[in-house]
């Protein structure tokens, strides 16, 4: 690309050891080629710096407007299990004064953005094959990916040049001052729980949104949770039953809403699920606009969640690796202020709980 060659250098040694690497495995991801060289990803990213590679100003007012620039484009969002790829166009962008939150809220893309824990960003573009594929990767602090963005066939080429050059930095490093992953909260016992007190609380609610608030305000980690909360609000599935919902959900055209995030940004898809793939463990969905790839062997609980609210009860299903972290989570399509749907209640209850 020629903003990015008017500052090329020469290729550091992290760069030649990926090259190599590629050579021997040529479709290793640089997700896992980063993994193999003992590196984070932004590092194996910044590396490419000067070759195909240029670092942006993590100026998150200013760019993510900007993306709406490039018209029709992928957005994805991963954890470590699962990653969510929606495509659509950047509308109904806001990034809240204090800088620490962000939203996009348009039909396809939809997404909520905790802004304090983006770090670094860059603009990449890649030879594959006889095509070029442009994106734009934001990481973290430790070097891990948050969210990017792919344009498409039907991208505004003529926007990515321009919005690069608004948004280089002039500095072009490598520097990432990474920081080590913050000591997580110790989790205390059941025991110490106020139990009743939990139920209660969640038997109160009034919006889903405050129900991280219930869990902060008892101490407790969202699985705790669900085992304590008794179960007319929280019931253990079989793992199994997740792969089942999402093909019932196909199968009788239930539009349901799909949430996949990591500690920096969740990403939501509102709408019908269609084409459902196995690929090994990988279970997909292979749609137009919405694709999802969830690692089967990931999921190691799942529940159905019922939460109470103005709008009566919202039931979800929520599952979790072996760590506790939300892998996906699965609602009906709603809006704020309209009652669940009918179809998805019958379909989320419709699958049997494990005994107690």
């Amino acid at each position: 690309m020629n903003t990015q060659t008017q500052s090329a250098a020469t290729p550091n040694d992290l760069y030649l050891a990926w090259q190599v690497l590629r050579s021997e495995q040529p479709r290793l991801r640089t997700r896992d080629a980063a993994e193999r060289l003992a590196v984070s990803e932004a590092e194996l990213v910044a590396s490419r710096i000067g070759v195909d590679t240029l670092r942006l100003q993590p100026d998150w007012a200013q760019l993510l407007p900007a993306l709406g620039e490039l018209g029709y484009v992928m957005a994805l969002t991963r954890n470590e299990h699962c990653v969510h790829e929606r495509k659509g166009y950047y509308r109904e962008v806001t990034v809240m004064a204090n800088g620490q939150m962000g939203l996009v809220v348009s039909a396809d893309i939809d997404l909520r953005l905790f802004l304090a824990g983006w770090a670094s960003v860059f603009a990449i573009e890649e030879q594959t094959g006889k095509d070029v594929q442009r994106s734009i990767q934001v990481f973290d602090r430790q070097g891990v990916a948050v969210h990017k963005v792919f344009l498409t066939e039907d991208s505004q080429l003529d926007a990515w040049a321009p919005l690069l050059e608004r948004m280089r930095m002039v500095e072009q490093s490598t520097d990432l001052e990474l920081r080590p992953l913050p000591q997580a909260e110790s989790v205390q016992p059941d025991a110490l729980v106020d139990v009743n007190s939990l139920r209660v609380g969640w038997s109160t609610l009034k919006d889903t949104h405050h129900f991280f608030a219930l869990l902060k305000k008892h101490g407790t980690t969202r699985t705790q949770a669900l085992r304590l909360a008794g179960r007319e609000w929280a019931e253990p599935l079989a793992v199994s039953e997740l792969q089942t919902l999402l093909e019932q959900a196909g199968a009788r055209e239930v539009p349901i809403m799909v949430f996949v995030g990591n500690r920096h940004c969740i990403q939501i898809h509102t709408g019908p699920v269609s084409n459902l793939r196995w690929m090994d463990t990988w279970f997909n969905v292979l749609d137009a606009e919405f694709n999802l790839h969830l690692q089967t062997k990931g999921v190691t609980e799942l529940w159905r969640v019922r939460k109470p609210s103005t709008d009566g009860v919202i039931t979800s299903w929520e599952a979790f690796d072996a760590e506790g972290e939300l892998v996906v989570q699965l609602f009906g399509a709603r809006k704020p202020g309209i009652p669940e749907r009918e179809d998805w209640r019958d379909l989320a209850e419709s699958a049997p709980a494990l005994e107690g």
